[in-house]
C-alpha cells in the first residue's frame, strides 16, 4: 500500500519528504541500505553483504505497493533516500498471520532530528488503521537511542537472543526482541 506523502522538516531545519518507495527508486533503495551498513553496526548486515539485485528490489518493492497492509514508509532528501521503514508480514501462515516485522534505517546526518520518530509515528498509525495487530522488531541490545525510540511508541521487550551477532571484531552483540500489540489499548 502506499502511504500519503508528506512533507517533514528534520531538526536541522532540513525539509525532506516523506513517502512510500515505489519500484522506481529500487537502486536508491540499495544505495541507502548499503551506506547504513557502512555508517553503523547496528545494521543486520555488513556493507558487502548488501547484494543489489535491482530486479528482486523492484519486485519487492512492488509486493508493498500492491498490499493492503504491508507498507513502507520513506524519507527522502531530494532524489535521496535517507530513511527507511518497512512493516511486512512475518509469515502468511493462518496462525501467524496477526504478526509483522519492522526494520528501520537511518543514515547518520539525519539521526536525532526527530526523523525516526515521526517515521515510526506513521507507521504505528497505519499498521493501526490496516488492522495489524501484532508488530515485532529486534533491535542491538547496545544501542540505547533506538530501544528508548521504540520504548516511546509503546514497544517492550519480550525476550533476548544472546550473542546474536557476532562482529568482524570477534565480539558478540545480543539481540533484544521487541513488540508491539495494536489491538489493545494504549
Amino acid at each position: 500500500m502506499l502511504i500519503p506523502e508528506e512533507t517533514f522538516t528534520a531538526g536541522n531545519g532540513k525539509p525532506l519528504e516523506i513517502r512510500s518507495v515505489t519500484a522506481e527508486y529500487a537502486l536508491q533503495l540499495a544505495q541507502h541500505r548499503t551506506a547504513t551498513s557502512r555508517e553503523t553496526y547496528f545494521m543486520a548486515r555488513y556493507p558487502e553483504e548488501c547484494r543489489i539485485d535491482l530486479a528482486e528490489l523492484s519486485e519487492t518493492v512492488q509486493c508493498l505497493e500492491d498490499s493492503e497492509t504491508e507498507f513502507a514508509v520513506t524519507a527522502f532528501d531530494g532524489e535521496t533516500i535517507v530513511g527507511d521503514l518497512c512493516v511486512r508480514h512475518i509469515s502468511s501462515h493462518i496462525k501467524t498471520r496477526h504478526r509483522y516485522g519492522l526494520g528501520i534505517s537511518i543514515r547518520q546526518e539525519f539521526c536525532g532530528l526527530g526523523l525516526g520518530s515521526r517515521m515510526l509515528q506513521i507507521a504505528v498509525e497505519t499498521a493501526r488503521k490496516n488492522g495489524i495487530e501484532q508488530l515485532e522488531l529486534g533491535v542491538f541490545a547496545d544501542n540505547p537511542r533506538a530501544i528508548a525510540l521504540y520504548e516511546k511508541y509503546g514497544f517492550k521487550e519480550w525476550g533476548r537472543q544472546p550473542h546474536a551477532f557476532k562482529l568482524k571484531d570477534g565480539t558478540y552483540r545480543d539481540e533484544i526482541m521487541m513488540v508491539l500489540f495494536l489491538d489493545q489499548a494504549d
